[in-house]
C-alpha cells in the first residue's frame, strides 16, 4: 500500500510540474520555491499544536488547489504558480513519508501507520 500511495503521490508532482510549464515563469523558479511552503513549520516554535495547525494549512492539497484555481479564475500567474507550488510541495513530502501532523509532535504524521 506504501508503494502505491507514494507512487500516487508521485504522479500528481509530475503533474504539478507539468502544470508548471505551462506557466509564463523561468524553470529556476520551481526550485528556488518548492521549499516555501516549510517556512510554515516555524509555528513548531511556540508548541507542537500551533507548529501542526499552521504545518497542515501550508500543506494541505486542498489549499494549492483552491489558490490555483481561483487564480486561473481571475487570470493571476502568481496565484496560479502559488497553488502549483503548494500542491507540488504537498506531494513532494508526502512522497518523502511526510504527512500531516498530529498536534502532539511533529514526528506523529498521518503516514505513520502505512
Amino acid at each position: 500500500m506504501k508503494t502505491l500511495l507514494k507512487s500516487e503521490e508521485l504522479i500528481q508532482f509530475l503533474g504539478a510540474i507539468f502544470l508548471f510549464s505551462r506557466l509564463d515563469f523561468a524553470w529556476w523558479w520551481f526550485p528556488a520555491l518548492i521549499l516555501v511552503p516549510d517556512i510554515s513549520m516555524i509555528g513548531y516554535l511556540i508548541n507542537p499544536a500551533v507548529g501542526a495547525v499552521l504545518y497542515n494549512i501550508a500543506h494541505h492539497k486542498g489549499l494549492g488547489i483552491v489558490i490555483g484555481l481561483l487564480g486561473l479564475m481571475i487570470g493571476s500567474q502568481i496565484l496560479i504558480l502559488m497553488g502549483v507550488i503548494l500542491f507540488a510541495h504537498s506531494s513532494m513530502d508526502r512522497i518523502m513519508g511526510y504527512g500531516l501532523k498530529y498536534p502532539d509532535s511533529f514526528k506523529h504524521t498521518s503516514l505513520e501507520s502505512l
